[in-house]
């Protein structure tokens, strides 16, 4: 039975390392184009950074930490792709993919941090309103904004694969929309009260910085309890089993996440009156299913026979 189930994942984790190398979408690899939207953001941020320092843009440094945050996630991303193709060791019998939930709680909770230290800051400017260079902070933001949709260019192709490009594209894109709000600061500073106009644009990217770093960490506090998965739905797994497969019962189930996508299952199967061969036929069709409709890559089924003195969904 275990032999049949490893085939499987072989095939399985196969595939989409191929579908990574080798990039179905043609051209450039996944990889070359997630470093080469990191080194465009990287440029932007010390543009931005000096840009935000000799013009007095409170915006524009709201922007960088901003953009610091998207070099932070594609970084999460890339290293995620490139731990997830080292194979399993004794020591590590999951690989490292947790390595990358790790890296996004130090990322979440870092950006919190500097959210607090830019809204002090807005707040300060908008009693003392200080001028700026409204010149400096639109070639900046402009610039800043051509960088965003290059990169978002590069990787729109990959957006749909996993949750992994899907949130590093999603950063890309708050990120285009918050150096949008700061070329609109820089137009409008030469109208009355045009001076609160920056240090307001750098609250409403502070504000969805605050978001960005808030979801980060959730959801990797969420992976590190070994949390059930967001989408997936016990009940609804349950029912659907019993119903599709000639099983009496399928409980005590443990659905949690290693890393973004890596997704394993533990239950206890009570089957029907069927030979060894007819079991383990059924439990390898019962992998299959969980692993095309809850994209559950690796699963744990326990066949019974007679079956526990409980047999509740769940089960400490």
């Amino acid at each position: 039975m275990s032999h049949t189930h490893h085939e499987h994942e072989g095939h399985h984790h196969h595939d989409h390392h191929n579908h990574v190398e080798n990039n179905p979408h043609g051209g450039m690899s996944l990889q070359k184009r997630l470093s080469l939207s990191i080194w465009l953001n990287a440029v932007i941020v010390i543009a931005q950074i000096l840009g935000g320092i000799y013009s007095g843009s409170l915006a524009l440094l709201s922007d960088s930490m901003h953009n610091l945050s998207d070099v932070a996630a594609l970084g999460i991303a890339l290293f995620a792709i490139r731990l997830s193709q080292r194979p399993a060791t004794v020591k590590y019998t999951y690989g490292m993919k947790r390595a990358e939930v790790l890296a996004a709680l130090l990322n979440g909770a870092t950006l919190l941090i500097v959210v607090t230290l830019i809204v002090r800051e807005a707040i300060e400017r908008i009693l003392h309103p200080q001028p700026i260079a409204s010149g400096i902070v639109l070639i900046v933001a402009s610039i800043g904004l051509l960088a965003n949709a290059a990169a978002m260019f590069l990787l729109r192709t990959h957006a749909h694969d996993d949750l992994n490009m899907k949130g590093a594209f999603l950063h890309l894109l708050q990120d285009t929309i918050s150096s949008l709000v700061v070329i609109g600061s820089a137009l409008l500073v030469s109208l009355p009260y045009g001076q609160y106009f920056d240090p307001i644009a750098s609250l409403v990217v502070a504000i969805m910085v605050l978001f960005s770093g808030w979801h980060i960490v959730r959801d990797a506090l969420h992976i590190l309890m070994e949390g059930t998965p967001h989408d997936i739905d016990l009940e609804q797994i349950q029912s659907e089993i019993e119903r599709e497969f000639p099983i009496q019962s399928i409980h005590h189930i443990h659905i949690w996440e290693i890393g973004s996508g890596g997704r394993l299952l533990t239950a206890h199967v009570k089957m029907d009156d069927q030979s060894l061969t007819q079991a383990e036929c059924t439990l390898n069709t019962m992998q299959e299913h969980l692993n095309h409709h809850w994209k559950i890559d690796h699963c744990t089924l326990m066949p019974e026979v007679c079956g526990c003195q409980k047999q509740e969904l769940l089960h400490s």
